[in-house]
């Protein structure tokens, strides 16, 4: 870590060259915004992002609900549970994403971006007008505390980059430069991402602070209004929001008001909507969606119902098991357990058999696994690593179907097989080991979730068939993100959604470094240096057919990993809303999302 004292040394040897004369470095262009692969698609003078309507009125408010609760109004440390729209909706970084594109930025509070021949570094330069809520400027001293503060204190998802800067360093008053020590074409983009925070604020206070007094300082168009711990927080706009009128923002943040209510479950929640309390509520089953929407309001015309497309992968839902427990090591009684999972029958009695399940990772879209042997590219990524590649990745391998029945005879046969090639049999109706232990494990949940219960339960009973003794463990919303975080768990549910431009949050999800890093997304405990060689490429080409090949590979890596009992993928995003809350009839390529709604809804009687 670099510290101020070296950031200002270098800035004044950098200031010095260029008083007299000489040249730093060779250095492109300043530029408008910057892609992952090729040109950014919108000009230097585009007016507004192409998902919005830059003529949306102001004012209105919306009312949507969470699960459990909060006790913190800090997002960016490990400590404490803050309401997760906090750090999209109140904070700012350097650019900000296009979501109609798989990813490319554009200068927010940076006005322009630029990078070696290689992406080796990057410099953004500063806009003089950014300022935070409290209308102090953002300054350049502000940024690079950011970064450092982040990336020594802050959550361990913003601690990785860092670890791959060689250093940073001013190269103007409000210009600076951030030099990499590997190879990552995506870093560039990443580190245009970085919240940024007031420097300041935090002179005479821990940054790791957690807690309701010290909510940090911002630069987006909403502030934290009024609140009360797990019942509801009020996000009001900021009418000196100072950049309202740049076209990256411009026909975004119009609703003056975003309150949070807290809901012990969804249940609750839904009824809440029905009563009016809450104008818009996500609903992910499809069943329910057809089904369960019939109350006055709709009837009336004062409630809408709106299904919004994308053309993102899957990601992966479901269940995942934790390697870290001796149970789960031997993919045979991992895929045993798949096999037990009795997807058709349990999705036609918990959804109506309406939703599909998910097949791979980023099964959807073209950045999917091709089923069957692997061939051409893909096969010569692998095959360097094919001794340690689980059964399936370059053979092919499927997730198994089930004929739809309760009892599901052909996969739990099929199951006790594996099973006994593992070293497990069955005593007086039992599953255990040569050891005489028994096969017992525990389904972690958050108190609510009333859809994966019923997912579980019916999986329960299959497992008992067996020999297998499983219980769900419902537990509130703090312990839930606590024992996750802890990795102190047999099975637990899981979501990653992933865009179209799946980059260095790969290695974040899947890579060994979080193996035992405490609060990292790695919860299946995942140590595959064939994965992680297939990251590296996707993250280090600019070649799109090689990215693509990468990216298929890793996912047949995921997939035939079998960590992972996939449920059902979600791919249209169904809202019920107040029939005064509006948005564009364009929708972004990658969907709906909180840059979609609320962020570029508006309100109009």
């Amino acid at each position: 870590m670099k510290s101020v004292f070296f950031h200002a040394v270098a800035g004044i040897y950098v200031l010095f060259s260029a008083l007299i004369g000489l040249s730093v470095s060779a250095q492109a262009e300043p530029q408008h915004g910057i892609a992952m692969y090729g040109d950014p698609a919108l000009p230097p003078d585009f007016v507004s992002l192409p998902y919005v309507n830059p003529d949306a009125p102001k004012g209105g408010r919306i009312t949507v609900g969470n699960t459990g609760g909060f006790d913190s109004l800090h997002p960016f440390i490990f400590k404490g549970s803050p309401p997760w729209q906090l750090r999209f909706l109140a904070y700012e970084s350097l650019m900000a994403r296009n979501w109609d594109e798989p990813f490319a930025l554009y200068g927010l509070l940076a006005e322009s971006i630029e990078t070696g021949p290689n992406r080796e570094w990057v410099e953004f330069t500063l806009r003089p007008e950014a300022r935070f809520s409290d209308g102090s400027p953002v300054t350049l001293e502000d940024v690079l505390w950011s970064y450092e503060v982040l990336g020594a204190e802050g959550h361990p998802r913003y601690r990785g980059f860092m670890s791959q800067v060689e250093s940073i360093a001013p190269t103007g008053p409000r210009s600076f430069r951030i030099t990499f020590n590997t190879t990552n074409r995506e870093l560039a983009l990443i580190a245009g991402l970085r919240p940024i925070l007031k420097k300041a604020q935090w002179e005479d206070h821990a940054f790791d602070r957690s807690g309701f007094d010290l909510a940090p300082i911002g630069s987006a168009a909403y502030v934290i209004g009024a609140y009360e711990p797990n019942r509801f927080l009020t996000l009001k706009r900021n009418p000196d929001y100072w950049a309202r009128d740049l076209p990256i923002r411009r026909g975004a943040a119009n609703l003056d008001e975003i309150r949070i209510e807290f809901f012990a479950d969804d249940t609750v929640l839904k009824e809440a909507f029905k009563a009016g309390v809450l104008t818009a509520v996500r609903e992910y089953n499809a069943n329910k969606w057809d089904t369960a929407y019939d109350f006055p309001a709709m009837a009336r015309g004062d409630v809408l119902k709106s299904e919004i497309p994308d053309g993102k992968p899957t990601g992966i839902t479901g269940f995942v098991m934790n390697t870290r427990n001796p149970l789960f090591t031997d993919w045979r009684v991992r895929e045993a357990l798949i096999l037990a999972f009795n997807f058709e029958f349990m999705n036609d009695v918990v959804t109506g058999g309406a939703q599909k399940r998910i097949t791979s990772y980023f099964s959807g879209s073209e950045l999917g696994m091709r089923h069957g042997a692997a061939e051409g590219r893909v096969r010569e990524l692998l095959t360097p690593f094919a001794s340690g590649l689980p059964q399936g990745v370059l053979e092919g391998y499927a997730l198994p179907v089930s004929d739809g029945t309760k009892r599901n005879r052909s996969n739990l046969r099929a199951a006790q097989t594996l099973l006994r090639d593992a070293g497990w049999s069955v005593e007086a109706g039992i599953l255990q080991n040569a050891s005489g232990e028994a096969f017992r494990f525990k389904i972690l949940l958050a108190s609510g979730a009333s859809e994966l219960e019923a997912f579980a339960n019916i999986y329960i009973q299959a497992l008992e068939r067996l020999g297998i003794k499983a219980e769900i463990e419902s537990v509130d919303n703090a312990q839930y993100f606590a024992r996750q975080n802890a990795f102190d768990f047999d099975m637990t549910d899981i979501r990653r959604g992933f865009s179209l431009s799946p980059g260095n949050e790969q290695m974040l999800y899947w890579g060994s470094a979080g193996i035992d890093t405490p609060g990292s997304r790695n919860l299946m405990g995942m140590n595959s240096p064939a994965a992680e060689a297939m990251i590296t490429t996707m993250v280090g080409t600019d070649d799109k057919d090689e990215f693509i090949a990468a990216t298929r590979a890793l996912d047949r890596i995921l997939t035939a990993g079998r960590y992972v009992i996939p449920t059902y993928a979600f791919g249209t995003s169904r809202i019920a809303h107040a029939k005064e809350l509006k948005y564009p009839s364009k929708v972004p390529i990658n969907g709906d999302g909180y840059w979609f709604m609320p962020d570029v809804w508006w309100f109009e009687e």
